[in-house]
C-alpha cells in the first residue's frame, strides 16, 4: 500500500488573516493525523500573498506542538537560502523537543522570484555542486564529523529527503543514497524520466538500502464530480496568479473553469514578463497552456473517479508515497477531501 502524506503550502484564503491561516494550518495537521496520514510537510515560499510559509521552521514547530504522532517536516527548506550550520542548530533543537517526528526535505529552487532571492542573500542560483556540498556540510554537523559543532543538533537523527522536479535532483538523490521526492504538484513534466533515473542510478547508503520515491500531486475530492470540478476552480485561479505574477490570496471557487478564463480575459491583466507587444487572446492562450501543464498531476473527482486516476498514475510510475497538496477555499471542504482520500486508501488499498 502506498503511504499517503500531506504537503501544505499554507495558502492564505481571501478575507482571512495570517493568524487565522496559521490556525487553519494547525487544524489540518490535527485532522490528517486523525485520518492516519503518514507525514505533514510545510513548504517555503517568499514574497507572495498566496502562501504564508516564508518562516517554514516556525510553522513546523506549530504543527508539531498541535499534534502527537504524525511526522512533520519541510517540503522543503530551500537550502541555498539558509546557512547549513544554523539549520543544524535549529532542526536539532526541534528534534530534541519532538524526537523521532521530524523530517528535513531539502530543495535547490529559490522558492521566490530572482529579486527576492537576492534579498535573501541567496547563494549562486544554479550551482548544483554547492547544493550538494551544503547537504554534506549540514549532515556533518548533525553527525558530529565537522570540526565546528552544532549543538544541540549534533547526534540528532533527522531523515533527509531531496526534493526536485528534474533529472538533476533525481541523480543527486540517487548518488547520495537518499529518498527522492518529485514535485509533481506544480512541475510534473519530467516525472517519469526523473523517477526512473532515480531508481536506476540509486546507490545504497547507510541511510537507505533501497530507493524510496515519493511523488507530490494535487488532489481535490468531493462527493460528486460536479462539486470537485467546482472546488478545483480555486486551484486554477491560484495557478494563473502564479504564472501571471498577480499578487492575490486564495480565491473562492467560481462557476466553472470557463468562467475563470473569462474573468482573466475581462480583467485585461498584462503578463508579468515585461512590456512586450501582445494580443490579449494570444496571452490568454499561452497562459492557459502553462497552467494546464502545471495541473497535469491534479486528480479531481469523487472516490470512483480519483481511484481510476490513481490506478493510471501507478501504471505510469511506481511510487512508495503520495504527498498530497490541496487548494480548496472552504476549510470544511478541504478536510472532507482528505477524508475521502483516506477512505479510498483503506477501501481499495491503493
Amino acid at each position: 500500500m502506498t503511504k499517503l502524506s500531506v504537503l501544505n503550502l499554507v495558502p492564505v484564503r481571501q478575507g482571512h488573516s495570517y493568524q487565522e491561516t496559521i490556525a487553519e494550518m494547525k487544524r489540518l495537521a490535527q485532522r490528517v493525523e486523525e485520518l492516519g496520514y503518514h507525514r505533514y510537510w510545510i513548504g517555503e515560499h517568499h514574497n507572495t500573498k498566496l502562501f504564508a510559509c516564508s518562516s517554514t521552521l516556525l510553522l513546523i514547530q506549530e504543527a508539531l506542538s498541535a499534534t502527537k504522532t504524525i511526522r512533520v517536516g519541510s517540503g522543503g527548506i530551500m537550502l541555498p537560502n539558509h546557512s547549513p550550520y544554523m539549520l543544524a542548530e535549529q532542526f536539532g533543537t526541534l528534534a530534541a523537543l519532538y524526537p523521532n517526528r521530524l523530517d528535513l526535505g531539502l530543495g535547490r529552487a529559490p522558492g521566490t522570484d530572482m529579486e527576492t532571492a537576492q534579498s535573501l542573500r541567496r547563494k549562486t542560483l544554479d550551482d548544483e555542486e554547492r547544493f550538494k556540498n551544503d547537504i554534506l556540510e549540514l549532515r556533518s554537523y548533525l553527525e558530529g564529523t565537522n570540526t565546528v559543532h552544532a549543538y544541540p543538533g549534533e547526534g540528532q537523527d533527522i531523515p533527509f529527503y531531496i526534493l526536485g522536479s528534474s533529472t538533476k535532483s533525481a541523480l543527486l538523490a540517487a548518488q547520495l543514497g537518499l529518498p527522492y521526492v518529485f514535485a509533481g504538484h506544480f512541475a510534473p513534466q519530467m516525472m517519469e524520466e526523473a523517477l526512473s533515473l532515480y531508481r536506476l542510478r540509486f546507490q545504497p547508503s547507510k541511510y537507505l538500502e533501497q530507493p524510496y520515491a515519493a511523488l507530490g500531486a494535487n488532489v481535490i475530492m468531493a462527493d460528486t464530480q460536479k462539486e470537485a470540478d467546482y472546488l478545483a476552480t480555486t486551484q486554477t485561479q491560484a495557478f494563473i496568479d502564479i504564472v501571471t505574477g498577480q499578487q492575490r490570496s486564495l480565491c473562492p471557487p467560481v462557476k466553472d473553469s470557463e468562467t475563470v478564463w473569462k474573468n482573466l480575459s475581462d480583467s485585461k491583466h498584462a503578463p508579468h514578463f515585461g512590456p512586450v507587444a501582445f494580443s490579449q487572446d494570444t496571452f490568454i492562450s499561452q497562459e492557459k497552456k502553462i497552467v494546464e501543464r502545471m495541473s497535469e498531476l491534479t486528480l479531481i473527482g469523487d472516490k470512483k473517479s480519483v481511484y481510476s486516476q490513481l490506478l493510471a498514475l501507478k501504471m505510469r510510475v511506481p511510487i512508495d508515497e503520495l504527498i498530497v497538496a490541496t487548494y480548496i477555499y472552504d476549510e470544511t471542504a478541504q478536510h472532507h477531501s482528505f477524508e475521502l482520500l483516506a477512505e479510498l486508501a483503506k477501501e481499495k488499498a491503493i
